[in-house]
């Protein structure tokens, strides 16, 4: 069976990181968590793939259901550039067809999107999460 999970996460990767208003926000500070060890170490700014929840679809093809969470942080005095994040990032994936490592989006869509201030205030996040459907690009497990 293919790794749909990695597959998905690969392909949102290169999408957001390959559209312009996502650029232009965050200059290509997207990661998976892991890669930058802590969000402390990476500039403001940045986008981090997070959660990722699946289940397998009873369907053709091997279906996978995955909801996936993308957090925004920034450190601007308002929550616009939040809300700007949240807003591409949206723009970006919402109903978009994605494809790596042989599995790719049957459905994609932002299906919640949260802003909100840290505790502390120097912080603000946008929390996006999306809703995918994949399944095998060639039908063979």
């Amino acid at each position: 069976m293919k790794d749909h999970e990695s597959a998905l996460q690969k392909a949102v990767l290169v999408a957001l990181k390959g559209d312009a208003a996502v650029a232009a926000l965050l200059g290509g500070r997207v990661f998976d968590f892991a890669a930058i060890g802590s969000p402390d170490e990476a500039a403001f700014p940045h986008l981090v793939i997070g959660r990722c929840e699946s289940r397998p679809v009873a369907a053709d093809g091997g279906g996978v259901e995955q909801r996936l969470t993308l957090t925004g942080v920034s450190r601007f005095a308002g929550s616009e550039e939040a809300k700007a994040v949240a807003a591409a990032v949206r723009a970006c994936l919402h109903e978009a067809v994605l494809e790596a490592d042989g599995v790719r989006t049957a459905t994609l869509r932002a299906t919640f999107a949260d802003v909100f201030r840290a505790g502390d205030g120097r912080r603000t996040y946008a929390v996006v999460r999306l809703r995918a459907v994949t399944e095998d690009v060639s039908g063979d497990p």
